[in-house]
């Protein structure tokens, strides 16, 4: 063959040129782009009379290169996450492991294309340093790859909030849990554990009424051994907690850290399930905290360290554990590094260091929907609306509230009152000033003042109207005090500047349909404030799907007709129903006379032993809410 020009031969997917010899010659991309784009006559020593173009027809040759990236898919439609090398044009993509190792030009359908593989480079580098590889990978890879800053790494949109495994295989029932879960709930379990098996951490961000404490405890009674467990919440939500684990889990080992009673050995501690604190608690007890490896952190109404300079963000991050989960109806208040703060509790490192992310993810809309791919996997939210299927229409929330010491003192100082005024002779009527005062301590003065201030109810009432006007729903709250009423509106209104309706006894009752009627028809968030017994009645408010019973009522008839003002024919989402009331006060007597009568008419008894109030009188004086003080 000698004498033979040297030929182009398309050959296993790129250019090569057949020698004398009769051997193929490896060329680079940029022997061909010299050949075909500059005119050049010879490659390697050998002649060259013709453009590869002018030999291999139906061939496209492109000057500028194909780019590698790194594609991730988050977990969802049943697999985990997925890692895919891919090269982009603007007319094509093709897997990289389609092509010859090194390669560095390729024909891709009908058309030429260099490589550029100083970038490969790069990809591979981006893999050596988060352990990952082309196809599925843990999640803990993929979060190394989603926080890189490379603009090599893509992602696909998830197309499911939660993967289809979990909602396929569903965490069985712990034996040491005693409750049923709806199915969403059990997905919420699934997802929580799945986290855990990997080491990392999450924010359990369903929206408020759907669960979420007794997802948290579903999900400890799975990982038996696993302890011991910290449960941190603002301290007038720690006998709730204390109650659910109660209910749902009373075979576990759990203790209420708090007061002088507390202990002061972590031997103690490591010997417990669960221990539950307050912010504040932990805080002054962080060396004694710091002293045990917890396995699961929880924190809940985690917005609580939303600003990551405070001193309380910085604490939770110090407390050492395994695992870190988040409880939060708000994982986003005002700003991105609301988030940043949260998962650097929840998964430390996940977002980089704050400056980084500052100059990475601007508090915009497109600096969220950037964000999203890098923390999608860790966040469980969802809403309502979205899981209306699984859940009943009403939904009930009973919320304990416990009683600070200040407000503890002046409630024992009534009490004492009443019953040197009374002795025996207690009527229901008695207790009035006792459930004025459990309401609010300024209803029962002259003077105003921050009404947050001097009210752990009031307090948690404006943390679920964080939520609800949120997510721009409306509400309708009932309280049985004018002053009260009065003192709501005026506050909410200039709180959250939304607009806030009343209606009561003071109200002409051919006035109150119009309230209704500018309630419903206003766009967005809206308050209106009821008295039970001059408004529950008669009224339509299904524009309404929050109900809130800021004070209980003694007759559980006169509770559910207010309720039914939203619970009723015509409304078209679930209704959650929220009871405040004030642990080992009157309002848990009155909690608990409303059960008991509740369950009688639910077993068709009739009657009644007719010693019912000197009963209830009898129990709401005996109990306090006076404690010893958290040290």
């Amino acid at each position: 063959m000698a004498g033979v020009a040297p030929q182009w031969v398309l050959d296993g997917g790129r250019l090569r040129l057949r020698v004398d010899s009769g051997s193929l010659l490896d060329l680079s991309a940029a022997d061909v782009a010299a050949v075909e784009f500059k005119g050049r006559r010879s490659i390697q020593g050998h002649p060259v009379t013709t453009r590869p173009s002018e030999v291999i027809l139906g061939i496209d040759f492109n000057r500028f290169p194909l780019e590698p990236w790194i594609v991730l898919r988050p977990p969802a439609a049943g697999q985990s996450a997925e890692c895919s090398i891919v090269l982009r044009s603007s007319d094509g993509a093709v897997n990289v492991e389609s092509l010859a190792d090194n390669a560095d030009q390729a024909v891709i359908g009908d058309s030429w294309y260099p490589i550029a593989t100083e970038l490969m480079r790069e990809i591979d580098l981006l893999l050596a340093e988060s352990g990952a590889a082309a196809g599925p990978i843990t999640l803990r890879n993929y979060l190394k790859l989603a926080r890189s800053s490379s603009p090599r790494v893509l992602f696909e949109e998830a197309t499911e909030i939660v993967p289809a495994a979990i909602k396929a295989d569903p965490a069985a029932p712990s034996a040491l849990f005693k409750g049923t879960l709806y199915p969403y709930q059990a997905i919420g379990v699934r997802w929580i554990t799945l986290l855990a098996n990997e080491e990392l951490g999450g924010i359990l961000g369903d929206e408020m009424g759907l669960g979420k404490t007794v997802q948290v405890i579903a999900a400890l009674t799975q990982r038996v051994g696993a302890v011991p467990n910290l449960v941190v919440a603002p301290a007038t939500l720690l006998e709730n907690w204390r109650r659910e684990f109660v209910k749902f889990a009373p075979d576990l080992k759990v203790v209420v850290h708090r007061g002088d009673g507390r202990t002061g050995f972590p031997s103690v501690l490591r010997g417990l399930d669960v221990v539950i604190t307050s912010y504040d608690t932990a805080a002054r007890d962080l060396g004694l905290l710091k002293t045990v490896q917890w396995h699961l952190v929880i924190l809940d109404e985690a917005q609580a360290i939303k600003n990551a300079d405070t001193l309380r963000s910085r604490t939770m991050r110090e407390i050492p554990k395994r695992v870190g989960l988040a409880v939060t109806g708000t994982p986003v208040e005002n700003r991105l590094e609301d988030l940043w703060s949260i998962l650097s509790f929840a998964c430390p490192g996940v977002l980089g260091p704050l400056p980084a992310f500052r100059n990475r993810f601007e508090n915009t809309v497109e600096g969220a929907v950037a964000l999203q791919p890098a923390v999608s996997p860790l966040i469980l939210r969802r809403r309502i609306a979205e899981v209306a299927s699984d859940l009943p229409e009403r939904i009930d929330v009973p919320v304990a509230i416990e009683m600070p010491d200040v407000e503890a003192t002046e409630y024992e100082r009534l009490r004492r009152t009443i019953i040197d005024e009374y002795g025996a002779s207690a009527t229901l009527v008695a207790l009035t000033k006792l459930r004025q005062f459990c309401t609010h301590p300024l209803v029962l003065q002259s003077v105003d003042d921050d009404l947050a201030s001097s009210s752990a109810k009031y307090v948690r009432f404006i943390e679920i109207l964080d939520e609800i006007v949120a997510a721009r729903d409306k509400l309708i709250m009932f309280t049985s005090f004018q002053r009260m009423i009065d003192m709501i509106v005026r506050d909410i209104a200039r709180r959250f500047g939304i607009p806030c309706f009343w209606i009561d006894g003071r109200t002409d009752v051919d006035e109150r349909q119009g309230i209704v009627d500018l309630f419903s028809e206003t766009d967005g968030a809206a308050l209106l404030a009821l008295n039970p017994r001059a408004a529950g009645t008669g009224l339509n408010i299904v524009a309404a799907n929050h109900v809130i019973h800021y004070n209980l009522e003694w007759n559980p008839a006169v509770e559910d007709q207010a309720s039914a003002r939203a619970h009723r024919r015509g409304q078209q989402r679930p209704v959650t129903v929220h009871r405040l009331f004030y642990a080992s006060t009157v309002e848990e007597i009155i909690d608990q006379r409303v059960s008991h009568k509740r369950r009688l008419a639910e077993a068709a008894v009739v009657g009644t032993d007719g010693d019912d109030d000197l009963t209830d009188v009898a129990a709401a004086l005996r109990l306090s809410p006076v404690q010893e003080d958290e040290g």
